[in-house]
């Protein structure tokens, strides 16, 4: 039972306290948004996170109020998952650019592997289709376009599009070419 309850207080011990843990997102975000080129300070960021109005340019303001909303959707992004990096981009740029949110997948995807990040089957299609728009491709397009996957790999990935409905197959062999639907 004892053990119990140390678990319990160490637990506890290792939280910070309310009032840390909303300096430290003050300053993250003020100084992500700095490195950008966002002008407000510290307590401009402080008086925006408590609904509070401010005298400042109108962009800075709003990559302020979307760097928070992002900030409190946190937990809910899977930074592995590519549809939630856009969500979270979406979020970032919202009425700052046009196309929030759409990334420059291909850019993307070098970074991804920069950093040993495996992308999945479902990464890998929703990236070649963004590319690739509506033109035919060959098993062989799509190995060049991902150099460091295995022939089979490529099949199975092509194979599993087909299943989902994500594209059409067209001949047999080494004659099978396949399109994007939609």
């Amino acid at each position: 039972m004892s053990e119990k309850i140390g678990e319990i207080n160490a637990h506890h011990l290792y939280k910070p306290a309310t009032e840390l843990r909303k300096k430290n997102r003050i300053k993250t975000i003020q100084s992500s948004l700095e490195i950008e080129g966002n002008t407000l300070t510290e307590e401009q960021v402080t008086a925006l996170l408590e609904n509070k109005r401010i005298i400042a340019p109108l962009k800075d303001i709003q990559e302020v109020h979307n760097a928070i909303e992002v900030y409190e959707r946190l937990k809910q992004f899977n930074p592995n998952s590519l549809k939630d990096l856009e969500k979270a981009h979406a979020i970032l740029m919202k009425d700052l650019i046009d196309n929030a949110g759409k990334f420059i997948l291909e850019a993307l995807q070098q970074v991804l592997q920069s950093q040993n990040t495996n992308l999945t089957t479902k990464d890998r299609i929703s990236i070649f289709k963004e590319n690739l728009k509506r033109k035919k491709f060959s098993r062989k397009d799509y190995l060049q376009y991902f150099k460091n996957i295995s022939a089979p790999t490529a099949s199975r990935d092509l194979k599993w599009a087909v299943e989902q409905g994500v594209l059409e197959k067209y001949g047999e062999q080494r004659l099978t070419e396949y399109q994007f639907i939609g």
